[in-house]
């Protein structure tokens, strides 16, 4: 399931060597430390297929006084370990729209376990407003909460498109909207 990076997995354009680095565990929780933030996001491609590894980070960063959010896709559930005071999940499942086999996409006891944690929040990408229909069944059938849309687009003239054009639908159902703010700032230049 490719990311939206593409420096991250595509071998025939990119040496993914060079765009990439191996640190411990040690090295990683380091060298966030010095960063002086409060808050840490561990993000991917998908962070929980390596959350057994990335346990004693967590740790590591809450003993610390940080804390720890993990965006992920809602396909692996958390590891009981992660499940702690300082760690929240944004979790954005895939709908539909990304055009891959609902199997691969949804998850069902790993959305279940995002959602009685109490420390997750629900990102979905919609293009259209017929995904919102799709939402809200995910929404009703796991008692998913809270909710946020976020219009596809890689343009901020796409953005602010579809963020219009679903806006109301959105704020009708009860659920808040939200952007890609780097988007908008910067188009879809790398790096920002």
């Amino acid at each position: 399931m490719p990311c939206d990076t593409p420096y991250t997995w595509d071998s025939s354009r990119y040496d993914l060597r060079r765009e990439s680095s191996r640190r411990t565990v040690t090295e990683v929780g380091e060298e966030l430390l010095r960063l002086d933030t409060e808050l840490v996001v561990v993000t991917g491609g998908e962070p929980l297929i390596q959350q057994r590894q990335l346990v004693p980070l967590v740790h590591h960063l809450i003993d610390a006084g940080r804390r720890v959010e993990f965006e992920t896709n809602g396909t692996f559930a958390p590891l009981p370990e992660l499940l702690l005071d300082g760690v929240r999940f944004n979790v954005s499942p895939k709908l539909s729209n990304a055009g891959m086999p609902e199997s691969m996409r949804i998850v069902p006891h790993a959305l279940t376990v995002l959602a009685e944690s109490g420390q997750a929040a629900f990102k979905f990408v919609a293009v259209e407003k017929p995904d919102l229909d799709e939402i809200g069944n995910l929404v009703h059938v796991y008692g998913l909460a809270p909710v946020y849309v976020m219009p596809e687009g890689t343009t901020p003239e796409a953005v602010i498109s579809r963020a219009r054009a679903l806006a109301d639908d959105v704020l009708a159902r009860g659920w808040s909207m939200t952007t890609r703010l780097h988007i908008l700032l910067w188009g879809d230049e790398r790096n920002r």
